[in-house]
């Protein structure tokens, strides 16, 4: 954190209570620096957040694996197993907490490789608080509007549901479990109406323009999405490759 953001001095912005209706939402910390884990329990906690504390990747990553939460703040050089482990065995259960990655290791390979494997954002020390709270805020936005099915937003392609206000996917009547990014890569997709998006529109309007990741981090997002919702991952129905422009959603 910066000089400024000492663990005693909450930052003064409207509550996370007030902004995206924090009162239970749940977030776990992982991370072996005291004086970090207390400047983030103090200010998240002053921003309505539950918080929960690891400071070794082994805790981390059990809590993570069977608790719920909705954002996983992950450092990545830990005691035990390193970030990056933690966030691939999440992803390969499944497990679809948002993820924050923050770590000192700067470079454009370890955030490409973070994002790739499921985070929703990378943050690089030393940082702001406010920075960090307000990207918080944008993941947990996306993840507040899970909840129950509705019919009246959802869009049906084949077999596919896609309900956007709830923010579920069913696919064959069976839920698929998408991370929130995503899910907002495929909305992005499909409130574009049948027109293909660059890879630069994309990314734009998922993560807005201070992304960090590349242009290939948009390629496996949609690798993924396809995985879990085409029939063929190979021969895509509905995520189909525009050549020379990007990608379109095709009912």
């Amino acid at each position: 954190m910066t000089s400024s953001d000492g663990p005693s001095s909450p930052v003064s912005e409207p509550s996370a209570s007030e902004t995206v209706g924090s009162g239970s939402l749940r977030i776990l910390v992982v991370e072996d620096d005291p004086s970090i884990t207390l400047g983030l329990r103090v200010n998240l906690e002053a921003e309505g957040y539950i918080v929960e504390v690891a400071e070794d990747g082994d805790t981390g990553y059990q809590l993570a694996s069977t608790e719920a939460f909705d954002l996983v703040i992950l450092d990545l050089m830990l005691p035990g197993l390193n970030g990056f482990e933690i966030l691939q065995r999440l992803r390969e259960r499944q497990v679809r907490s948002s993820v924050i990655i923050l770590s000192a290791r700067d470079t454009e390979i370890d955030k490409v490789m973070g994002l790739e494997l499921g985070a929703e954002d990378y943050v690089t020390k030393p940082f702001g608080l406010a920075e960090l709270l307000a990207r918080v805020k944008v993941v947990m936005r996306r993840e507040r509007g899970v909840g129950r099915r509705s019919q009246s937003s959802a869009v049906t392609a084949g077999e596919l549901v896609i309900d956007l206000d709830s923010r579920q996917v069913f696919r064959s009547e069976s839920l698929v479990e998408l991370t929130a990014t995503e899910f907002d890569v495929l909305s992005c997709l499909v409130l574009a109406g049948g027109r293909a998006l660059s890879r630069d529109e994309i990314q734009a309007r998922v993560w807005g323009p201070s992304h960090h990741g590349t242009l290939r981090t948009i390629d496996n997002f949609l690798l993924q999405l396809r995985s879990k919702l085409e029939a063929d991952p190979a021969s895509p129905r509905h995520l189909v490759t525009v050549r020379g422009v990007g990608y379109r959603f095709s009912p």
